[in-house]
């Protein structure tokens, strides 16, 4: 059996895509998985349909507060926290001289400071009991700026180097992942107002893969012995030019 069983993982943007297939995934397999998201009645209905081994709270990782509460509730629920899966983000892409300055502030706040917030309530957590694992989930915009995406690509940049400077400063017995997904199957897109930019995505986004993909490589990086890191994951449509 995965060592995975018996395990407590918080997930953020549990309510659809990559979140929700997580979610499903890892109870598969054994684990007791917590998930947070805005849309409370998704989650009572992918909880229920999970069972036993889930359990859910509203969450809007802008609120320092409440990521505090999710962690805080699985640690109460089951007695320690095993890793948190920082994955809630936004993609409302447009061109700068759109000036959607709303927009940008929206993405700083999800993508960059949601993943602060997750660090930030587990963090002290994991250090209290000697091991935990974060896995943050950027985007292969962490690695490349395209028409339209530079705001995007800067918020998932930073997911990438704050990931690899919490990989450096942890120590020995908490685990950093990374985990930067290509064209996925999800509700990512349906942020997009901007016209011209929602045409160019449907074309880009014609070659995808399932959610069910990544939560396998988040899987694979959680199921790994202690004392294997798998720092870094690019995962992708084979026919992916970028």
């Amino acid at each position: 059996m995965s060592n995975i069983a018996g395990k407590v993982v918080v997930i953020t943007g549990a309510s659809s895509g990559i979140g929700e297939a997580t979610s499903r995934l890892l109870a598969q397999k054994g684990a007791h998985v917590v998930l947070g998201a805005r849309r409370i009645d998704r989650l009572e209905a992918i909880t229920s349909a999970i069972g036993g081994t889930a359990e859910f709270m509203q969450l809007d990782v802008t609120k320092r507060e409440q990521m505090e509460e999710i962690v805080n509730f699985a640690r109460e629920k089951f007695g320690h926290v095993d890793v948190i899966v920082n994955n809630a983000g936004i993609m409302p892409l447009s061109k700068l001289e759109a000036l959607k300055v709303n927009e940008w502030d929206q993405m700083i706040d999800v993508n960059i400071r949601g993943v602060l917030h997750g660090i930030s309530a587990g963090l002290p957590v994991m250090k209290e009991q000697g091991f935990g694992q974060f896995i943050n989930i950027a985007s292969i915009g962490a690695y490349t700026v395209s028409p339209t995406a530079a705001v995007y690509c800067a918020t998932k940049f930073a997911v990438r180097a704050i990931t690899d400077g919490l990989r450096q400063e942890a120590g020995n017995d908490i685990r950093v992942t990374l985990v930067s997904p290509g064209v996925t199957e999800s509700e990512l897109a349906d942020s997009i107002s901007d016209e011209l930019a929602r045409a160019a995505m449907k074309e880009y986004r014609q070659i995808s893969i399932p959610s069910s993909a990544i939560a396998s490589s988040i899987l694979f990086a959680i199921e790994q012995p202690a004392e294997v890191d798998v720092s870094e994951m690019v995962v992708r449509p084979t026919g992916s030019l970028s």
